[in-house]
């Protein structure tokens, strides 16, 4: 694994469920009567998209989207279609049609054409991959087998995880908790098969169901691999006892959002008594890191536990769950039988999906994971406009001033921690559309007729660099996404928000339509990530990234039941029919909706003057298209299984939640649609922190 980055950091959006790495990332469709093969046109607010036998009081989700909905079925390849969906497909055929032209792009080409180009054309060589069937494993399973003792383990893991296959725990570099201009090594729970620690563990016929689903599933892949009936399902028992072992270890997802549960910084000779059956020294050395300094466990406990398992589980068994971690890895870069079948449980058992994704899907996907600096330097030659960047800087501008005004008018907020939080706004930093200094990748060997060797060397490219980090000056200009991203991010260990290009286009940011469907877009983005700097984990942070309670006791307590009215409020919602949400982990990303929408109509009021509020275009006022073009971005639906696999792992709300969830605490919305007390989007006692 590769740069540890905080498990706190939210996005905006829900990313797409990469549900046990890379083999499980499965891209999205795009369905649509016009030509597949050309991006679409999309607004950011349509009328054709409501439902105006709805009464916006009753359901504003239905009243926003209920055409849409209607008139965008999840399509076979997907466990959810939404707008969101919408430009990341039209992003997707974008970078298609660069990286169509760079596979046949002469040696003459820049040298990130011809990189990703060749990268793109090994992905896309589906003869060559079922020719090879299981080939390309021999090597690094022969590896496996040559394992004599457990003393060999931590040179092999360290081995194995540098060229990205996963496996017994996670490690990488990351921020110091209590000094953010230090980075460190850190240590992670992991190794696991399925989802979360919850579907090993939870008795609920839901999680059971999922458990024999994947105990076939892992019998049929180690019969791919050559193992006979009987081998194969006995093998299967054993990497469900080994991960079950592990998950009983873990720390919940919950439990993890408090990053003082995560902060045990220790010497790396501490860290090693932990493990006394690992060779940490060796494990360190293999790993490229230093061998000397600190470390931050995150979960001591795990490691604790992991070790007791190193000497209770035979030497045989490891090497079957270091055979299952090498084949779950690679299965989406072999052949057909392995993609088909791993498909069949991460993609149909666990989230819905009824076909594969198309090869170019895949690859497209593929080539912005591991060579995305390169392919996004020339998806910005060719899509970023000055114009948009310097509008949304100016919208950026004015969501910061209207969030200093909200924390300034804060009745439950005293002057002392008042001011900490101002500082922390001040301090505050933001980066638009791209990194300013782009990853070299000129080191990473790429060859047209190895897919799976070049996806092994561009992991070991990010995994060197992520390690060179440990003991050197943080560097606060780089992006954890690429730019052609649908989404964005805060950071708070560096104290700033991320806007890639690609979010900055209909329906989040539409350069065509009025302020009002922009401040309740891309404006409800900004300020949505502009609170988390002030959520239930981003508050735990100063204004310098360093863990460090700035609260006094009173504000902390008041904050605390202001938070519990979002926990219990979104615990309330049904994801689906049997399962509901879960409103301490979607916490975060609640308080961000609920307080980003706020300090956006906030920012539209300081722009407009009362009688341009007061116009009206299409029939709405400019509050009212203001709500319009936020409810409009959460648009979508979700297959039954994802909608229960995203309950359990996703901090974010369905979009219906998003929507509905947020208009319903807001006064503004109810005098914007003359809502009135009793009514559904009314709620008697509205949550509100900031």
């Amino acid at each position: 694994m590769t740069q540890l980055r905080f498990p706190w950091a939210a996005c905006w959006l829900a990313a797409i469920l990469a549900l046990s790495a890379r083999a499980q990332v499965l891209p999205l469709n795009f369905a649509t009567s016009e030509d597949p093969t050309k991006p679409r046109v999309i607004h950011g607010f349509d009328r054709n998209a409501m439902d105006l036998s709805v009464k916006p009081c009753d359901n504003f989700f239905q009243y926003a989207c209920g055409a849409w909905l209607k008139q965008n079925p999840i399509p076979a390849d997907q466990s959810g279609w939404s707008r969101f969906n919408e430009l990341f497909e039209n992003n997707r055929l974008v970078l298609r049609g660069i990286l169509e032209k760079a596979r046949e792009a002469p040696r003459t080409a820049s040298a990130e054409t011809r990189q990703v180009g060749d990268y793109y054309a090994a992905c896309m060589n589906e003869d060559r991959a079922n020719a090879l069937g299981a080939g390309p494993l021999q090597p690094l399973m022969a590896e496996v087998s040559a394992l004599k003792e457990k003393a060999e383990f931590a040179s092999f893991v360290s081995r194995m995880q540098r060229r990205g296959f996963g496996m017994m725990f996670n490690f990488g570099s990351g921020q110091d908790f209590q000094n953010a201009a230090e980075q460190i090594a850190v240590l992670d729970q992991g190794g696991l098969g399925l989802p979360d620690r919850d579907y090993y563990l939870k008795d609920e016929e839901r999680f059971q169901k999922i458990r024999a689903a994947y105990q076939v599933h892992l019998k049929k892949m180690f019969a791919l691999a050559g193992d006979s009936e009987e081998t194969a399902v006995r093998n299967a028992e054993t990497v469900m006892a080994i991960e079950k072992a592990m998950a009983e270890v873990s720390m919940d997802r919950v439990a993890r959002r408090d990053t003082r549960n995560l902060d045990h910084r220790m010497s790396i000779a501490d860290a090693a008594k932990l493990m006394p059956n690992f060779d940490f020294t060796a494990y360190l050395s293999g790993a490229g890191a230093p061998r000397t300094g600190d470390v931050n466990v995150y979960v001591p406990a795990f490691f604790q536990g992991l070790n007791a398992q190193i000497a209770g589980t035979s030497l045989d068994d490891w090497k079957t769950y270091f055979r299952w971690h090498i084949l779950n890895n690679a299965a989406g870069m072999l052949s057909d039988a392995f993609v088909n079948e791993n498909f069949d449980f991460y993609g149909k058992t666990l989230q819905g999906r009824k076909e594969l994704p198309e090869r170019w899907k895949r690859c497209v996907a593929a080539t912005d994971g591991s060579l995305g600096e390169a392919l996004g330097k020339i998806y910005v030659e060719e899509t970023y406009g000055k114009e948009g960047g310097a509008r949304m800087a100016e919208m950026v501008k004015n969501l910061e001033l209207a969030l200093r005004q909200d924390i300034e008018a804060l009745p439950w907020m005293t002057p002392a921690t008042r001011k900490q939080a101002l500082a922390k706004l001040d301090t505050m930093a933001n980066k638009i559309g791209h990194p300013v200094k782009w990853k070299d990748y000129s080191s990473v060997k790429i060859d047209r007729q190895d897919r799976l060797g070049n996806q092994m060397h561009a992991d070991r490219y990010q995994w060197d660099r992520d390690i060179a980090k440990i003991g050197a000056p943080v560097d606060k200009q780089e992006w954890f996404m690429t730019p052609p991203t649908v989404n964005a991010y805060y950071d708070p260990q560096n104290n700033n928000i991320n806007f890639p290009a690609g979010i900055l286009q209909p329906p989040f940011f539409d350069k065509s339509v009025d302020d009002a469907v922009n401040y309740g877009a891309i404006g409800a983005v900004i300020g949505h990530e502009l609170t988390h700097g002030f959520d239930d984990q981003g508050r735990r942070f100063d204004a310098q990234g360093n863990l460090k309670d700035w609260w006094t006791e009173e504000d902390a307590k008041a904050f605390e039941a202001r938070a519990k009215c979002f926990v219990d409020e979104y615990a309330s919602f049904r994801a689906v029919d049997d399962v509901h949400l879960n409103g301490e982990l979607t916490l975060g990303e609640n308080v961000a909706d609920n307080g980003g929408l706020r300090i956006a109509l906030m920012a539209l009021k300081r722009t407009m003057s009362k009688a341009d509020l007061a116009k009206k275009v299409n029939g709405f006022t400019a509050e009212q298209r203001f709500f319009l073009g936020f409810g409009q971005v959460w648009c979508g639906q979700y297959t039954p299984e994802a909608a229960r696999l995203r309950a359990q792992t996703d901090p974010h709300s369905p979009g219906e939640y998003r929507a509905n969830g947020t208009v319903s605490n807001m006064p503004e919305f109810a005098e914007a649609f003359g809502c009135k007390a009793g009514d559904a989007m009314v709620r008697e006692n509205a949550c509100r922190v900031w």
